[in-house]
C-alpha cells in the first residue's frame, strides 16, 4: 500500500497531463493528510480530453468524517471500493481522478529489515495513478475540502511489486494507467471501471533503494512502512 509518493511537477502537469497547474504550491513529497494535485473532469458532463487540475488531501474524507480519517483512507482496494463506507459514494457517483506522480515509495524486506525503495517509470515519464475523489463542504477552517485515494490491486504474481512489504502480507500495487487510458478512466461508468484494474507491466517500471535521510526523517513521522 502506498502512503508516500512524489507528486508530478508543475511542468509535468502541463506537458504530460495537459492541465494547468493549481494556483497554490504543494510539497515535493506527499503523505496522508498532505495536499497534492489530482486531475479530474471539470464538470460531470465534460467531454473526453477535457481535464482540470486541483489540490486535494491525500486520504479520502467523506462528508461525515473528520480529516484525521485521511491517515487510514489513502488507499482503496478495488475489490471492496464499491462497498466500503469511506469510498462507496465516490465510486458510485463516478468521481474518478488521475493522480499525477513522479514516483512512489514502498518498503522492501529482502535484507531482513524494512528499507525504503522508490518506484518510477523506466523512461522517466510521470505516472498516472487511478484514484477516486470526494468533496466535503465543511472542511478545515470552514472551507470546503477536496480529498482523494489511490486504487490498489493484488500483486502476488507481479514480478516487481511482489518484492515489497512484509513477506507474510498480501502483495498490493497501485492501479497505474497508461496515458491513453487517462480520459477513459475519467469518463467510464462505474460498472465498467474494473476492466482498467490491471497490473502495470513490470518492464515499464524501475525500482531503486531510496533510504530516508535523517533530516527528512525528522520532519515526517508517518513512515511508508
Amino acid at each position: 500500500m502506498c502512503s508516500n509518493y512524489r507528486p508530478s511537477s508543475r511542468e509535468q502537469l502541463q506537458q504530460h497531463f495537459g492541465v494547468a497547474p493549481p494556483d497554490s504550491e504543494y510539497k515535493a513529497e506527499s503523505y496522508p493528510g498532505y495536499m497534492a494535485p489530482i486531475i479530474r473532469l471539470p464538470k460531470p458532463d465534460a467531454l473526453p480530453g477535457d481535464r482540470a487540475c486541483a489540490l486535494g488531501m491525500f486520504g479520502i474524507v467523506p462528508h461525515w468524517a473528520d480529516t484525521k480519517l485521511a491517515r487510514q483512507t489513502y488507499n482503496a482496494r478495488t475489490e471492496t471500493v464499491s462497498a466500503k463506507p469511506s469510498f462507496r459514494n465516490a465510486y458510485k457517483h463516478r468521481q474518478f481522478c488521475v493522480i499525477p506522480a513522479a514516483s512512489f515509495y514502498e518498503p522492501s524486506y529482502e535484507t531482513g529489515k524494512a528499507e525504503r525503495w522508490e518506484i518510477a517509470d523506466a523512461d522517466g515519464a510521470p505516472l498516472g495513478i487511478a484514484g477516486i475523489w470526494e468533496h466535503k463542504q465543511d472542511g478545515p477552517d470552514g472551507l470546503s475540502l477536496l480529498s482523494f485515494s489511490m486504487l490498489t490491486i493484488n500483486a502476488d504474481e507481479h514480478p516487481l511489486m511482489r518484492r515489497f512489504h512484509k513477506p507474510e502480507d498480501e502483495k498490493r500495487m497501485l492501479v497505474i494507467l497508461r496515458p491513453e487510458q487517462y480520459d477513459e478512466w475519467l469518463t467510464c461508468p462505474a460498472e465498467e471501471a474494473p476492466r482498467l484494474f490491471e497490473p502495470y507491466p513490470s518492464e515499464r517500471l524501475i525500482a531503486r533503494a531510496a533510504p530516508r535521510t535523517s533530516a527528512r526523517a525528522g520532519q515526517q513521522t508517518l513512515l511508508d512502512i
